[in-house]
């Protein structure tokens, strides 16, 4: 090889070097940009910016604070409900962590640096920048606070900003007679409507032939011949009468609810018809009516009117009896749902919506829960039931529900929260879930 072609490989050579030096330059300078804060369009929303280009799994920091990284892009349905719940915790927890969003798509050099696979994926890193844990897809926020605990990271506050609201000791004490009291609903009894079953442990009684229908349909013991020993109040007289022997007035009453009431003779009736309108049925049509719509968790007779509306995902719709019923069927069914339920002050739409068993969504994102609970003999607190359980759009609503409700105890919690309960049942515990045994007194 001649002196010439000695010196051009050189050059050459030179010149390569000197290419990929400079790239490496740029590489490092396009990391080692200062801290961004970027507004509510940016595609990369962050306290401060990962600034090791050798590792990329090591956040540096300036601020010495543990980091949350979610990677993520606009269009992306689970990365969008993500966004709510990354910008709570921004504020929430503004100086405790930082919360760092990067749009992938329009950031792909960005996010090439935490290799990660799919989206969403959220990386954990500790106040020395260590990557602690990575999780892929979506992933709610009561499930990212307690990662963070999990992972031993004190965060130095609450786990939630809810305020602490609860009420143990009623307002008022429930001095009524309790055979004025129905059994199911624990509402005043009126005796027009009067239905009462005949045990050998006492009398039970209900308010009306609907909340008769919801304990019957949760009741485990056998019921062969049960009508047997039930009766029901005619309207008219009002007295007692048999309740497979009656004939039943049905109507609907201003808020389109069932309004059903009992004849000792069906010319009684005729004549109540004429007046009010409706149809004159018998105890087997009553009964088919009654028990068709039952809660979607735990199998209760139910009025849509008064129930929440499960849409769940594959297209099945169902109710659920109670607010915390309703979140119940994504434990039953074990699939995402979309909850319609009303404030129980103001009927405000409050809809919840699901994905893989923690909350992805939540209008009004005030919306909160009221756990009620009830003093057990032993001394134990455990669910008031069905009836003593709500949502509300914010936590001024379920405040007033409370004051206007003396006899009410228990405590407001975070809709995430009953829903994280409702998930730790196992299948057994929810067959079990809101049944009676026995048909006796309290």
């Amino acid at each position: 090889m001649n002196k010439a072609a000695n010196i051009l490989i050189v050059a050459a050579l030179v010149a390569v070097v000197g290419i990929v030096f400079a790239i490496k330059q740029k590489d490092k300078s396009s990391v080692s940009q200062p801290d961004v804060t970027a507004s509510s369009n940016s595609k990369i929303t962050t306290d401060s910016r990962p600034q090791n280009p050798e590792n990329p799994n090591i956040a540096e920091t300036t601020a010495n604070l543990p980091r949350l990284v979610d990677l993520g892009a606009g269009k992306c349905i689970p990365c969008k409900m993500m966004k709510p719940i990354l910008d709570e915790l921004r504020e929430e927890y503004k100086g405790r962590f930082q919360v760092i969003f990067i749009d992938v798509w329009e950031n792909p050099d960005e996010a090439n640096k935490y290799k990660n696979k799919i989206i969403p994926t959220q990386i954990f890193f500790d106040a020395a920048g260590k990557e602690l844990y990575r999780h892929e897809g979506f992933f709610s926020k009561e499930d990212i606070l307690g990662k963070w605990k999990e992972l031993g990271v004190d965060l130095a506050g609450p786990m939630s900003t809810l305020p602490v609201f609860e009420r143990f000791v009623p307002a008022q004490i429930d001095a009524r007679p309790k055979d004025q009291i129905c059994y199911m609903c624990d509402g005043n009894l009126d005796l027009k409507t009067l239905i009462t079953v005949k045990t050998e442990k006492g009398d039970v009684r209900l308010c009306g032939p609907h909340c008769y229908f919801i304990m019957y349909s949760c009741l485990t013991e056998d019921k062969t011949d049960f009508e047997k020993k039930v009766t029901v109040t005619d309207f008219a007289s009002g007295n007692s009468i048999v309740l497979k022997d009656a004939f039943f007035l049905a109507g609907t009453d201003k808020q389109g609810r069932p309004a059903v009431q009992a004849y000792a003779n069906a010319e009684t009736a005729e004549k109540s018809r004429q007046a009010t309108g409706g149809n004159i049925i018998a105890l087997d049509a009553l009964k088919q009516n009654e028990l068709s719509h039952r809660c979607g968790f735990c199998d209760r007779a139910c009025y849509p009117q008064d129930a929440a509306e499960v849409i769940v995902d594959g297209g099945l719709r169902t109710w659920g009896c109670c607010s915390h019923c309703a979140l119940g069927v994504a434990a039953r069914t074990g699939k995402d749902i979309e909850i319609h339920e009303k404030d129980r002050l103001t009927k405000e739409a409050i809809v919840v919506k699901t994905l893989n068993g923690s909350i992805a969504s939540l209008e009004p994102s005030t919306a909160v829960a009221w756990f009620g609970q009830r003093q057990k003999p032993d001394g134990t607190w455990a669910s008031a039931g069905c009836f003593h359980q709500g949502f509300f759009a914010n936590t001024e609503n379920l405040k007033k529900w409370v004051g206007q409700n003396p006899y009410e105890t228990g405590k407001l919690i975070s809709i995430h929260q009953a829903l994280a309960d409702k998930m730790k049942l196992s299948q057994e515990q929810i067959k079990k879930a809101c049944k009676i045994g026995e048909c006796s007194p309290k």
